[in-house]
């Protein structure tokens, strides 16, 4: 059996794993309402996580074709990108599938040495995630910073004509 069929025959093991590995990144008081996956609309960011981390696991397996995995990056990535995460942190969930892949595969990879050169190439393929998820990451804060710079002039822009030290003419 190849490593492919042995992980597509454990997905949904593997993906619950991962959520729950995700879940573990956040406050504790915030895991309870973050773990009700099934609700899009009054939970979007537990559904998100939860639809990414299927479609990363997918894509995982079915090769990375860019434009569905920025779809999914995306959607976590914003997300853990406004959040109180550092850039390590927001992408370090991803290298939780490597863990737990061999966990769950300890038994076949003892037995298989052709499924261990295998899992190699997979784990190319999710560290090629992390890359993607980086790059991400770091647009989305690009994004925000702009957005805090454009609001601090236009405040300080405002405080001056308020205090009559611009006017009109000088905009």
């Amino acid at each position: 059996m190849s490593l492919k069929d042995v992980l597509k025959e454990k997905k949904s093991r593997i993906v619950k794993k991962w959520f729950e590995a995700v879940l573990e990144t956040y406050h504790e008081n915030a895991r309870g309402p973050l773990g009700k996956r099934e609700a899009q609309f009054t939970n979007p960011v537990g559904y998100n996580l939860s639809q990414g981390i299927e479609g990363l696991f997918d894509a995982t397996l079915e090769g990375l074709i860019p434009d569905d995995v920025s779809r999914f990056l995306d959607d976590m990535i914003r997300i853990r990108a406004v959040q109180a995460f550092t850039p390590s942190q927001a992408v370090a969930f991803i290298f939780e599938a490597k863990r737990i892949v061999r966990k769950e595969l300890a038994n076949e990879l003892l037995h298989d040495p052709r499924m261990r050169e295998e899992l190699e190439a997979w784990d190319s393929a999710v560290d090629d995630l992390v890359l993607f998820s980086f790059d991400i990451y770091m647009q989305c804060r690009e994004k925000i910073y702009d957005l805090k710079a454009n609001e601090a002039r236009n405040l300080t822009f405002r405080l001056l004509q308020k205090a009559k030290l611009i006017t009109e003419d000088q905009e």
